[in-house]
């Protein structure tokens, strides 16, 4: 066997491990995709709804509001006064700004805002820390070492829920003791403002309604997204805390939450709005930190996921959560293999035809069975718009596949990345305000 042939092989030996990850991938989305059709089939959905308690004031327990904040004076100033217009007892609303920023406009900001919530007699906390270790995580723990309420909600700077966010969501963790946290669906008030943030909001509905929804009805792992949801603080306690050494500290928190017997919860209403990326390129790291974050969180649980006493189903249904950004890199690695063979086969794709047909297909399957249904569910749009957006996806994952695939092959292989944090320019509108629907 010649030099080239033997290059050849190996080029085609990668390309077949990257498409099984890929197969891999696709297969977890299928599954989704086949539960909601066989679900539509049966006339019901799988599991139960969300319980619900009858509570009165005297009822409600107190609740921690924490929002982490670095060097964002734009979003700020919303995020306190969003936070004093939740409707809870005033004496058991508490509210904690973790501000790690550096910058003077965004602490000038916070704590104008601070002291005029302070003066209306809120219970209002502007934590600062001298360095920011731990980046988010670390700001999350040492705010929860300050306070003793049972449940804590966690708002990202950007998130702007209803009034009636806690009134609707507490009472459905409150009736089950076994539920670690409660998250909302997520909505965002900026997704109509161009083509990469309708084309987010195409894949964040598919996110939740489609993705966290299923899995939360199929009793599967699902994953607290780091904003818009409450935990109960036993949970978090009994899972040992926060924890810093994975980007993706959400994720992280909530698979050992479950591997210490808690569950989770998904509430589809009321929605809580937020902010995407609107530039390329702060879409591309907030990508790339989420990719690198989940396979540190791969790297650091999956072990422990085998061992656990989980059912097998369940370890099984576990992975194409806890994997699934490892469609970037095998995309990148397809792509660059594939291109390599073609080279050194002087030109002559035909042999690659069913491989090139098959990954079509299952880009097809995959992006229309998994955004379709939200799309028409939440009536986003007339169906020419939706077409236009679906056409965008592809490429723009393909770009970000091979732009971050050197950083998350780094991670794969042990290397370590820092917590950056992704650039909004949209201000959301004020508590007082009606949100913007995509």
């Amino acid at each position: 066997m010649d030099f080239i042939n033997l290059l050849t092989l190996a080029s085609d030996s990668v390309l077949a491990v990257s498409v099984a990850g890929l197969v891999f991938v696709a297969g977890g989305f299928i599954a989704l995709i086949g539960i909601n059709v066989f679900e539509k089939m049966r006339g019901r959905p799988f599991g139960r709804p969300l319980r619900q308690l009858i509570l009165t004031d005297a009822d409600l327990p107190s609740v921690l509001v924490q929002i982490p904040v670095f060097n964002e004076p734009e979003t700020v100033v919303g995020a306190l006064r969003c936070a004093s217009a939740l409707d809870w007892p005033r004496d058991r609303l508490h509210v904690q700004l973790l501000d790690d920023s550096t910058d003077e406009a965004s602490v000038a900001a916070a704590a104008r805002v601070v002291g005029e919530m302070r003066d209306r007699g809120f219970h209002v906390h502007h934590l600062r820390r001298s360095d920011r270790s731990g980046y988010k995580a670390g700001a999350l723990a040492v705010g929860l070492a300050q306070s003793t309420a049972p449940y804590v909600a966690i708002l990202d700077v950007d998130f702007r829920p209803p009034s009636n966010w806690l009134r609707k969501v507490m009472p459905a963790l409150i009736a089950d003791p076994r539920a670690s946290f409660i998250q909302s669906r997520c909505e965002f008030a900026n997704a109509g403002s161009n083509w990469l943030t309708r084309a987010q909001g195409l894949m964040l509905d598919a996110h939740y309604v489609l993705e966290q929804a299923t899995r939360y009805r199929a009793g599967w792992l699902f994953q607290f997204n780091g904003t818009a949801g409450v935990w109960r603080r036993a949970a978090i306690e009994a899972a040992g805390g926060w924890s810093s050494d994975s980007l993706c500290e959400d994720l992280d928190l909530t698979v050992r939450a479950e591997l210490a017997g808690w569950r989770g919860l998904f509430a589809m209403e009321p929605a809580v709005p937020g902010l995407v990326p609107d530039q390329v390129r702060h879409w591309r790291v907030q990508q790339r930190r989420w990719s690198n974050g989940f396979v540190q969180v791969a790297r650091k649980l999956m072990k422990q996921v085998w061992e656990s006493d989980w059912p097998l189903r369940r370890k099984i249904s576990a992975m194409p959560l806890i994997l699934v950004q490892t469609f970037y890199p095998c995309a990148a690695v397809a792509i660059g293999s594939m291109s390599a063979s073609i080279l050194l086969r002087q030109g002559d794709a035909a042999a690659y035809a069913p491989v090139i047909g098959m990954i079509a297909a299952l880009i097809a399957v995959v992006a229309v069975g998994m955004t379709l249904t939200p799309y028409l569910v939440l009536r986003r749009g007339s169906a020419s718009r939706y077409l236009a957006t679906l056409a965008s996806l592809t490429p723009l994952m393909i770009f970000v596949s091979l732009s971050n695939a050197p950083s998350i092959l780094k991670t794969v292989f042990g290397g370590e990345d820092t917590w950056t944090r992704t650039p909004k320019s949209v201000a959301l509108p004020a508590a007082s305000e009606p949100s913007a629907r995509i």
